[in-house]
């Protein structure tokens, strides 16, 4: 398999999957606004990351502590794969 069709297999398989899960967000939406009679709290919150800072916000205190969670998880992973790669840390498999 050359690098050309190697490149076209992960670029098909990485559309297909963002295109499946953009497809049951859309579903779950739709499956939520057609609850008949349905009556619940709604949480809501984000994180946007701008270079090594996180911006966390949400709508109760509650989901904010866990997409601070998050956001520290994110940032931790982020700078282990960093070091791996970059040849800092050594990984022996």
């Amino acid at each position: 398999m050359s690098l050309v069709e190697l490149f076209l297999l992960v670029f098909l398989v990485s559309f297909a999957v963002v295109s499946i899960g953009v497809i049951l967000l859309m579903l779950s939406i739709l499956r939520e606004f057609t609850k008949a009679g349905a009556e619940g709290k709604v949480e809501a919150g984000g994180v946007v990351i701008v270079g090594p800072v996180p911006i966390v916000f949400g709508t109760t205190t509650r989901i904010t502590k866990v997409l601070v969670v998050l956001a520290i998880a994110l940032m931790i992973v982020t700078l282990v794969v960093y070091l791996v790669l970059s040849g800092v840390l050594r990984v022996v498999w």
